[in-house]
């Protein structure tokens, strides 16, 4: 395969980056794909749960749609938890820089911000502030992410709920993956 000739970008051809272009958009064409094989992974449960963590994706993302949420949204629900095991202690943030590019403000703030509201059912129980959501009580997408949590993340740790499958959803996904990103609309 061929490769670029420097060894320090400072040195870089156009033709070394013209080559690279290519390459990574090769490769983010295949965003999709990588995501729903790490998300099929998702079947080891974090001790103490009822279910696995891809079970619980599958049903946030069931509900989102049997609610009839955006497809955007029926995605990013369905991805809200993928940095649960790479990035524990910011696991909202990590699934919001993944779908940011492919997403609304307004989809990528929910996200970005759920684990924070999340806080409300659970925060009080052990020492924390269950209300830290309420700094964000001024803006504008305040209640949506309330909504988010209340109907399809805090309730989906049902092991009798029959969600969709993984497969279901990989139409969307791709769908979702392959549009133009917002950040070069």
């Amino acid at each position: 395969m061929k490769k670029v000739s420097f060894t320090e970008m400072k040195n870089g051809t156009k033709e070394d980056y013209l080559f690279l272009d290519k390459q990574e958009k090769n490769f983010a064409d295949k965003t999709a794909e990588r995501i729903l094989k790490y998300m099929s992974n998702l079947t080891d449960t974090l001790e103490g749960y009822k279910i696995s963590r891809l079970e619980h994706s599958l049903q946030s993302a069931t509900r989102a749609y049997k609610n009839n949420e955006s497809e955007e949204m029926v995605v990013a629900t369905l991805l809200h938890d993928i940095g649960d095991e790479l990035a524990p202690l910011n696991h909202s943030e990590y699934a919001a820089t993944i779908i940011k590019p492919y997403v609304s403000e307004k989809t990528h703030w929910i996200i970005e911000k759920h684990g924070i509201f999340q806080m409300y059912y659970y925060a009080h129980h052990l020492g924390g502030n269950k209300n830290k959501r309420d700094k964000y009580k001024n803006h504008k997408y305040y209640q949506a992410t309330i909504d988010f949590c209340e109907k399809y993340d805090q309730i989906s740790f049902d092991p009798n709920y029959k969600s969709f499958p993984l497969e279901f959803f990989k139409p969307i996904v791709k769908k979702i993956f392959s549009r133009q990103p917002y950040s070069l609309l």
